[in-house]
């Protein structure tokens, strides 16, 4: 539809290196628009690089990736509103590798500091901070920064789009502006003269955007704020959306992938036996692992197996334990950050009683409904490749370098993903599909990982342990300190990104240090292990361990003192953060909460305030025959404005169950240097028959948008595992369950 132009990812450095929450990077001159990527062809319009007008109607190039979690719509949603065309005439594609569409919200986020307490003059700030991601080629789909990145600048894009074809509209009738409306894809002019906006595109594609235009006021509002239908149902309904694996090109072959289990390199491989079987074309050696190439994707997965490769050792400890005790030993040095240090934790409070408590959790896979896989096209010098993705330009630039091309040469085509969580933020999929294509110059291929392939070759949730020491007295909460030791996850990804990370790590801490508990001495330490084994984010990143650690802790501080495990929590918070209190009060209400349950009954609660969005979460389990049913789960979320209800309503209840799921049953154990678990046999997750009924609450008094798609997580296991200890009168401390208690499979 639309041609890339080149886009200049860098412009001048001026100034030194900044450090920002533990990144450095350098000073750009940013304040410069980022080119618009597209061309219009003959009688199209492109007034921003996000809206497309043409004869076919409206095109929303969507910067942001959909992987389920209703992205597209709402950004749809934001474009239809100011345009003012009906939902179901925007047409939505996904936009290619360019600067415009970095991500304005990702790079506030690192700022130092608790977000909720943040000023108005600190959010300016972030918003400042944000244009880095442009030079920085962040276009990533991540930490749930989709609508604070969109909104309002979506709603710009159609403004000003609809405000340039009021433009052509005038000059053509030969009348101001001011005097037009809009109405249903049209201009209206005096009279009830109608144009339609496909017929004014021509006309419009010779003009200036008009870029000084005036938002709708919210009670104008057809869809924001609404609940409307997805605009992808109807094709993952019919099975017509394209994925990653669906694409298919003219002569295109299948491969599939082997690469060492112990994350090192490979000396060498045997290929003679897969060479023998018929429909094998050849094997090709990618470095650190090879790809059998044949035709068909099944076949090129048996073929794989029948490769005898020499594989070098890892350069980790080679089983769990050996891992986690490498791990421990982060304690004996100094923290590598101290996020929070309020009061004196050293000195224990007069009269008060100590509590302390270690806990562990393991490493987990994304485990992607779709496993990893890329299709890739080298021709004549330019390289195509297909992939769902949630960093184009990072595909295109990693890319680029395996194949031998510029950068500009390299098309990078992305299609729906079949689950993301943070994996297909990282790119390896996509460059050792770039790698065999320069093998196969003229040929395209496509590279399948298998699930097995896929879960051994993650770069896992690290694992994470906590000591956790607290006091209280008089029923109060008096002091909390806590140590959490684990790998670095976005250190690991940065440096893969091409970037060197400096400075304290704020995300390996997140989820403990930033709660809005006023707790008079309060401190929160993080020691960063030196570990290589391959790490990085997770749904809900360092909240996801962190919310099980500091929740559970504050459960364990509420029966010490003898207090309620809400009412505690909602007295703690009250005064510091009311949108977080608001949602305590009301999981209260909609759970019926008294703090007191039946024999056979279990009642758990926990909150987590993370990015941008405080959550509480109430889990009740049942004894069923000896079994424990996780039997229902009320969450209350307040992201501020709802752009979309029952968006925000399905992206909490599915992380919720990705939560439990890892409660339960998830974990990655290694021996001789290679993850156990394979395939979902051994990686289970809840089902429909041990899913609990849900109920959510959608609020709206936090003062700034915050995100949907990962904070349902954190709450949802430490909530689920003081349920159990309200039913069984054992504390878990550690993750998963399943080893410890008889749960309902």
């Amino acid at each position: 539809m639309s041609r890339i132009g080149k886009i200049a990812r860098r412009t001048f450095l001026i100034g030194s290196a900044a450090v920002v929450g533990g990144v450095a990077f350098g000073a750009y001159y940013i304040g410069r628009p980022a080119p618009n990527p597209l061309k219009p062809e003959p009688g199209q319009a492109v007034p921003n690089p996000f809206v497309v007008i043409d004869q076919d109607g409206v095109t929303l190039v969507a910067p942001r990736a959909e992987m389920g979690q209703g992205v597209q719509t709402t950004w749809a949603a934001m474009i239809a509103e100011e345009l003012d065309v009906d939902l179901g005439q925007v047409r939505v594609i996904h936009g290619p590798a360019a600067a415009a569409y970095y991500n304005t919200a990702m790079m506030g986020g690192l700022l130092p500091g608790k977000e909720y307490e943040m000023t108005a003059f600190q959010h300016g700030i972030a918003d400042v901070l944000g244009k880095v991601g442009k030079v920085l080629g962040a276009q990533i789909t991540g930490g749930s920064t989709s609508m604070a990145d969109g909104f309002p600048r979506m709603c710009a894009a159609g403004a000003s789009a609809r405000e340039t074809l009021k433009e052509a509209a005038a000059q053509r009738l030969g009348i101001d502006r001011s005097r037009l409306t809009t109405r249903d894809g049209k201009v209206i002019a005096p009279g009830n003269v109608e144009l339609r906006y496909e017929d004014l595109a021509a006309d419009a594609a010779k003009l200036s955007p008009v870029t000084d235009v005036a938002l709708r006021d919210p009670s104008q509002w057809r869809y924001l704020g609404k609940s409307v239908p997805r605009v992808d149902m109807a094709a993952k309904a019919t099975g017509t959306a394209e994925f990653g694996i669906d694409v298919r090109l003219p002569g295109m072959k299948f491969a599939a992938l082997k690469a060492n289990p112990a994350r090192a390199g490979m000396a060498g491989f045997d290929a003679s036996d897969a060479l023998r079987m018929p429909g094998v074309e050849q094997v090709v050696d990618l470095g650190d692992a090879f790809a059998v190439v044949a035709t068909n994707t099944w076949l090129a997965l048996q073929a794989a197996e029948a490769v005898k490769p020499d594989w070098d050792a890892a350069a980790y400890p080679a089983d769990t334990d050996a891992i986690l005790a490498r791990m421990a030993r982060a304690f004996d040095g100094s923290p590598d950050s101290t996020m929070r240090d309020d009061g004196d934790v050293a000195t224990l409070p007069a009269g008060a009683t100590e509590v302390t408590a270690d806990y562990t959790v393991p490493y987990l896979a994304h485990a992607t409904m779709e496993p990893m896989n890329a299709t890739a096209l080298l021709k004549d010098g330019k390289l195509d490749i297909w992939c769902g993705n949630q960093a184009p330009i990072l595909v295109q630039d990693h890319c680029a370098a395996a194949a031998g091309v510029a950068k500009e040469d390299v098309e990078v085509h992305t299609t729906f993903l079949g689950g993301g969580f943070g994996r297909r933020g990282d790119f390896d999929y996509a460059v050792y599909a770039a790698k065999l294509a320069r093998a196969m110059d003229g040929t395209p291929v496509q590279l399948t990982w298998s699930r097995e392939e896929d879960m051994t070759h993650d770069f896992y949730r690290p694992a994470a342990l906590a000591r956790m020491k607290g006091a209280v007295k008089d029923g109060k909460v008096v002091m909390l300190d806590g140590r959490i030791a684990s790998q670095s996850a976005i250190r690991q990804y940065m440096t893969r990104m091409g970037l060197s990370p400096v400075g304290p790590d704020k995300v390996m801490v997140e989820g403990a240090f930033n709660q809005p508990y006023g707790i008079p001495n309060y401190r929160i330490r993080g020691y960063v292990s030196d570990l290589a084994l391959p790490v990085g984010s997770w749904r809900s990143v360092g909240n996801s361990h962190n919310g099980f650690f500091h929740e559970c802790f504050v459960d364990e501080l509420a029966h010490a003192a003898g207090a309620d495990p809400l009412q505690m929590r909602y007295d703690l918070i009250r005064d510091i953060h009311a949108p977080s209190a608001g949602t305590l009060a009301a999981v209260r209400e909609m759970s019926g909460w008294t703090g007191k349950t039946p024999d056979g009954i279990g009642r758990g609660v926990a909150f987590c305030y993370s990015f941008g969005t405080p959550v509480a979460t109430v889990i009740e389990v049942r004894n069923e025959d000896g079994a424990i049913r996780i039997a229902k789960a009320w969450i209350a979320c307040d992201a501020g404005l709802a752009l979309d209800p029952s968006i925000i309503e399905a992206q909490m209840t599915g992380a919720l169950v990705y939560g439990l799921s890892a409660a339960c049953f998830g974990e990655i154990t290694f021996s001789d240097g290679a993850a156990e678990q394979q395939n979902f046999y051994d990686y289970d997750a809840l089902r429909i028959h041990n899913c609990p009924e849900m109920e959510v609450r959608v609020l709206e008094t936090n003062p700034y948008l915050g995100g949907a798609g990962e904070p349902g997580t954190p709450g949802s296991m430490p909530a689920l595992a003081n349920a159990i200890f309200d039913l069984t009168g054992t504390r878990p401390r550690k993750l998963p369950l399943m080893h410890d208690f008889d749960l309902l499979v």
